[in-house]
């Protein structure tokens, strides 16, 4: 069976991008190849080093340049790109060389509070404000529009009257870590048997 060599690629805590390490950790079909960063301060940085993957930290001139992303992912051998709370706009040129291996997650039911800028507390405070009665998580595939690309599961969660940015951001949370490695595992396996 072909071994999946996945990078991570995380402009926060990469607690998301931790939790999935750790579930592929040992895998017989996945193996995590890279981690990229454009938050030198990033906790996540030690958490990798000391798992013994590869690590970049790189800057926004970089995190705009295809070809750089190209070949850092090259030189590392990696076929699949897994964005875990990146907030930079991936390159054009870099989604065509990973065309529909790109994983993307996004902390409501797209395509509602979807688009530029739409990301962490914006969108569940835009949820809040809408007041909706449930959220969720979407797993997508990247395009060149900001997530729009097609979409892979959704998990859904209430809303409560009483939830606060903080409380729903927890909940999300939850569902992230519960589900999004477990999807890019099926989706991967599914490639396998293609």
């Amino acid at each position: 069976m072909k071994k999946h060599r996945l990078a991570l690629f995380v402009s926060g805590t990469g607690s998301n991008a931790i939790n999935i390490a750790t579930y592929f950790n040992q895998h017989n079909s996945v193996k995590i190849g890279l981690f990229v960063t454009n938050n030198a301060t990033s906790p996540a940085i030690q958490v990798f080093q000391a798992m013994d993957i590869q690590c970049e930290i790189i800057d926004n001139i970089q995190a705009a340049d295809g070809k750089f992303l190209i070949d850092l992912c090259a030189a590392q051998t990696i076929d699949h790109v897994v964005l875990a709370g990146y907030l930079r706009l991936i390159p054009a040129a870099f989604i065509h060389a990973f065309n529909n291996r790109i994983f993307n997650i996004h902390p409501a039911l797209l395509p509602n509070f979807g688009g530029k800028g739409m990301y962490g507390s914006r969108v569940h405070a835009a949820v809040l404000e809408a007041g909706e009665v449930e959220s969720g998580i979407t797993v997508h595939l990247v395009n060149e529009h900001f997530d729009e690309g097609r979409t892979l599961a959704q998990f859904h969660c209430s809303v409560d009257q009483n939830d606060t940015i903080e409380t729903l951001r927890i909940k999300v949370q939850v569902l992230e870590h519960d589900h999004y490695p477990i999807v890019i595992e099926q989706t991967l396996n599914l490639e396998n048997h293609v």
